[in-house]
């Protein structure tokens, strides 16, 4: 593995057009005055470290959801049991633009190994907590560094691989994600009923120090970027509070907990969200670098990374209901649907991630991903309700393979798009609007599942006393008027998020024709041309 030294590295990201191509054209300054080269064994231990902690990070989404009426009960606050999960996913999302610019500033080693021994002592503290009030505190704790764990580790990778190396590397980072998906809920289980909750916290630890150990040993000591001379403060209080008050929105709009509440926060989030935008655009050195997405290829794959979270991500959760409900089965064999898909997912993702490594060429990934992800979903709006269970598994395992296959390439391409000195900061702008677009669209999905099973319930029924075991239980005509009901609601919902990854299809054709390059194939240095909003 080979790591640039006071040398330029670049990623030929070629455009039909001249003006496009000296845009997306990208080198970036190598950092690289104390980056030493990288051994076959010391780079082996530095992606075992990373795929660790991100494993880690991304478990603890999934982990403790199936612990969580264990965890109220024993706590004694079932009406704070959604903070514990809201509460770590609203503070890795808030955190991930202040973390990508800390990393481009102090280092990306700095940040990760911090982010780490934090996440450690949060997960330690979790399995102490003696009320739910410390727990939802810790969980805070846990998600702020869970971001970086997530960032840092594709920072790192961008700054230890040439371009053409990249999206390889990523793939395997990038698959800790639906690895934890499918294992997280199983575990989370087991280790509830054979060892207590708090072992699900506590299982972090040993794993998470040998993940240290090694990230002390294999994560190289990359070159800090300059100062800046002005922090953004202003923006960085604008944009939590605009992201706070979004998430505590969608969240009461879609709980129904109170109109009035919600849309105040809306409105509160809606102004501070324009502050912050009008901010960054004036700001010397902002913290989110809006004026790179004058590039084609950055606001092309970001859009991208935002389909992702609102067409595939916020429906994941809801799979289970809709089958339980709409084809009558139980809820492990409902769970076998977002099984597919996220091993369609994985399987998709290391596999395009390694092509994409050997040829260089990933705009053609895009738009097969894109398109097989639209015609799954209108597929799914109409399929007939009652047929075996294993024809949505497949239609969702396409979906699943369509979205994998530019799932962690996006993200290879933004890097190598932008300046290396900027690197943390676009990765964090492009992870963050996938998790507010699955966090918003998520919201609105299960406010109008609710909603909507309230108004068609036939008289004698209600909402509130409908669960997939009562319907089980009832007589044929309720078991037929409540699969009418959710399948009558889910069509619009599957059009509407295939209608967003069509949207996704004209952002990968309008992506612009290149190859990632490897450094060997480097014939001159080039400095990107600065770019104006």
């Amino acid at each position: 593995m080979k790591v640039a030294s006071g040398s330029l590295r670049r990623s030929v990201l070629g455009s039909d057009d001249a003006a496009e191509a000296q845009t997306v054209a990208s080198t970036a300054r190598s950092f690289g005055q104390n980056t030493m080269p990288l051994s076959p064994i010391r780079f082996r231990f530095l992606v075992a470290s990373l795929l660790t902690a991100s494993f880690l990070g991304a478990l603890d989404h999934t982990v403790v959801s199936t612990s969580l009426a264990t965890i109220a009960g024993e706590l004694g606050a079932l009406e704070l049991m959604s903070w514990v999960v809201v509460g770590y996913t609203l503070a890795s999302t808030v955190l991930l633009p202040i973390l990508g610019k800390l990393g481009d500033v102090l280092g990306p080693r700095h940040v990760f190994m911090v982010s780490l021994v934090v996440f450690l002592l949060a997960s330690l503290a979790c399995g102490f907590a003696q009320n739910m009030t410390w727990l939802v505190t810790f969980r805070v704790i846990q998600g702020m560094s869970s971001a970086g764990l997530q960032l840092m580790s594709q920072t790192i990778v961008a700054r230890v691989t040439t371009p053409r190396e990249r999206p390889r590397y990523l793939a395997i980072i990038g698959a800790a994600f639906p690895a934890a998906i499918l294992i997280g809920p199983i575990l989370g289980g087991a280790i509830t009923d054979y060892w207590g909750w708090s072992w699900v916290f506590w299982v972090n630890v040993p794993v998470g120090v040998i993940a240290l150990a090694l990230a002390y040993v294999a994560v190289p000591k990359l070159e800090r970027g300059v100062a800046p001379r002005h922090y953004d403060v202003t923006g960085a209080v604008a944009f939590t509070v605009g992201l706070v008050f979004l998430v505590l929105g969608v969240t009461w709009a879609a709980e129904r907990s109170g109109g009035a509440q919600a849309l105040a926060a809306l409105v509160v989030s809606g102004v501070a969200l324009l502050g912050f935008f009008i901010i960054e655009r004036r700001a010397p050195e902002p913290m989110v670098p809006l004026h790179l997405f004058a590039n084609r290829t950055i606001a092309a794959c970001t859009a991208l990374s935002a389909i992702i979270g609102v067409g595939l991500f916020s429906i994941t959760a809801y799979l289970p209901t809709y089958f339980q409900m709409a084809y009558q089965v139980s809820a492990t064999v409902s769970g076998l649907v977002p099984i597919a898909t996220v091993l369609g997912m994985l399987v998709s993702n290391l596999l395009t991630g390694w092509l994409a490594s050997r040829t260089g060429r990933y705009r053609v990934f895009t738009i097969i991903g894109t398109c097989m992800g639209s015609m799954g979903l209108f597929v799914m709006a109409w399929l007939p309700i009652g047929l075996p269970l294993w024809v949505p598994m497949i239609v969702m395992g396409f979906v699943g393979i369509g979205t994998g296959s530019f799932m962690s390439l996006i993200v290879a391409v933004v890097q190598s798009a932008a300046p290396l000195s900027q690197t943390g900061s676009i990765t964090a702008t492009v992870n963050l609007v996938r998790q507010v677009g699955s966090t918003v669209a998520t919201a609105i999905i299960g406010g109008t599942i609710g909603f909507g099973v309230a108004a068609l319930l036939p008289s004698g029924l209600t909402a509130a006393s409908l669960t997939p075991h009562a319907v089980q239980q009832a007589t044929p005509e309720i078991q037929e008027a409540v699969a009418g009901i959710y399948g009558q609601l889910f069509v619009p919902i599957f059009i509407a998020l295939a209608c967003a990854y069509a949207i996704g299809i004209i952002a990968a054709v309008l992506l612009p024709q290149g190859r990632l390059t490897d450094e060997a194939e480097t014939t001159q240095s080039e400095v990107p041309e600065p770019l104006s909003a």
